[in-house]
Order: C-alpha cells, then structure tokens, then sequence
C-alpha cells in the first residue's frame, strides 16, 4: 500500500510567474497566483509549482559539481517543430546534437534541464 500519492512538481527558481508562463506555453494549462508560489495547472496532467529561491543557481548540463537534481520529460509528436517552439519560448540547448536519438536535452529560461522525447 502506497504512504503517499503525487500531488505536484515544484521547481525553485528566481522569477515563478515568468517560469510558470514559460511552461505554460509549452504544456497549455493555467497560471494561478503571484509572488513566491505560482503553481500551473496542466490539463489531464500532473500540476506544476514554482517556488521563488533567492541565491537560485541553476543546475549545469551535465556536470558533477553542478548537477541537475531532477529533469521533465515532456513527450511530443515531432521533435523538430517542438524544439522550434521551446527555443522561441526562451530554451537553450544543451544536448541536441544527435539527431537519431528520440530526445534531446533543454534548460528552460531559469536554467533547469528537460527533454523533449518523441519515445
């Protein structure tokens, strides 16, 4: 029997709703609230939270002294258009490279990694 039940993914961060927004574009859903929390409602998924960190410094790709602590995989029908879209978003690749493998790696505007997979 499970002691608990997923309720929802908090990335901390330097600016929530600028964060919250940029998911939002790419994942659909609604923004709610302001200041230090702002969560994102996503539909038929699990919520995101974004939780304001003073001091914030992102993890870097890939890097032991710096590592990413956790990541999104966020599932797509075409690559291609989808990395067009994050990189108008605000992403910045950090390991696209290989065109063969069904993903590849971004940091969002705060600086966390996440794939895109077409698995």
């Amino acid at each position: 029997m499970a002691l608990a039940t997923l309720d929802v993914v908090v990335l901390d961060c330097p600016d929530p709703r600028a964060l919250a927004g940029f998911y939002a574009a790419v994942l659909g859903g609604t923004v709610e609230g302001d200041g230090d929390w702002v969560d994102l409602k996503v539909p038929g998924g699990p919520s995101l939270a974004f939780q304001r960190a003073s001091g914030f410094v992102p993890p870097e790709w890939p890097a032991a002294d710096r590592s990413q602590q956790f990541h999104l995989d966020l599932a797509v029908e075409d690559l291609d258009t989808a990395e067009k879209g994050v990189l108008e978003l605000g992403a910045r690749p950090l390991d696209t490279e290989d065109r063969s493998r069904t993903f590849r790696v971004y940091a969002d505007p705060a600086g966390h990694p996440f794939c895109l997979c077409a698995c």
